[in-house]
């Protein structure tokens, strides 16, 4: 694989069999990743947690960059993009790990992907991209297919809940907004470890902060299972799959593209059936199959 990337025009182009198989080991991936967080938080608070995980990230991005030759430090005129996308990436968390403070798991996995609504709407105002109604509907069905796999709507919401449910909303809208970004700036003809590496860098700082205003400490030296949970957070998820994903948002439908990450929340629950012995409901099985109605209507080619 070499330095060049293969560019298309920003709107991007349908997705093929190779994305779409891709994109479902991503899904895969972050999926299990909800299961990682959690294990670690035992032993690292959260903000310190994702802090230390963009710095490995970055370890990740500065050597893929090296063995294929990308100059990250050379002017190309993606300088401001890089840094705004930062400080979105860097918020996003800020925002996505304060709300599961005030709201449970279950809804914030649920909230937090409204993303594709953010995207396809940006898409539709900014890239070109075009949903025909169809598709919207198909984005609805994924949407409540999730949120039967998680059991929402829950009983007992307060004030303080719906306050965590608007700032995954937000962290939702900012992730969407990165994506954005990447395809309506310079950014899209940069490679894609230059792209995730102005977002991942300038987010330690921005995490480090959080930690140090929110007056977290790391009380004990983290087990192997969490320094192992972390690795695989660092390196393989940031470093690698976000690698990925800005990959293949730089040529294929930004729209289409955010629709399959319906699919993350289910292997996600699926996760905590098989690792953390969580309760699965006969729901899923009829949710699995309206997030996947959902994608087959998205990217349902239009009639001749």
């Amino acid at each position: 694989m070499s330095a060049e990337t293969i560019i298309s025009p920003a709107g991007g182009r349908a997705l093929t069999a190779g994305a779409i198989a891709l994109v479902l080991m991503l899904c895969l991936t972050w999926g299990f990743n909800q299961i990682a967080i959690k294990l670690v938080l035992h032993d690292i608070p959260p903000y310190t947690q994702a802090m230390l995980r963009s710095a490995g990230a970055l370890l990740v991005i500065l050597a893929i960059a090296r063995v294929r030759g990308v100059k990250l430090f050379e002017r190309d005129g993606t300088l401001k993009a890089g840094l705004f996308a930062g400080l979105l990436f860097g918020l996003e968390f800020v925002l996505i790990f304060h709300g599961l403070q005030f709201t449970t798991a279950s809804r914030a996995a649920v909230f937090l992907y409204t993303m594709p609504f953010f995207v396809a709407f940006g898409a539709y105002q900014f890239l070109g991209e075009r949903l025909r109604p169809v598709q919207w509907a198909g984005l609805a069905v994924s949407f409540a297919g999730v949120a039967v796999a998680i059991g929402v709507p829950q009983p007992g919401v307060t004030t303080d809940v719906v306050i965590g449910d608007l700032m995954i909303v937000a962290g939702a809208g900012l992730w969407a907004a990165t994506t954005l970004v990447v395809k309506m700036t310079p950014l899209l003809y940069a490679p894609p470890e230059k792209a995730l590496g102005y977002q991942v860098g300038l987010s330690v700082p921005i995490l480090g902060l959080a930690a140090l205003l929110a007056g977290e400490t790391v009380t004990r030296v983290p087990g192997p299972l969490a320094l192992s949970l972390l690795s695989f957070q660092a390196f393989w998820v940031v470093g690698f799959t976000f690698l990925l994903w800005f990959g293949l948002i730089k040529t294929y439908s930004a729209s289409k593209l955010a629709a399959f990450t319906f699919i993350t929340p289910l292997f996600g629950v699926a996760a905590g059936y098989l690792i953390l012995d969580d309760h699965l409901t006969p729901a899923f099985g009829f949710a699995a199959l309206l997030v996947v109605a959902g994608l087959v209507l998205v990217n349902r080619p239009p009639r001749a």
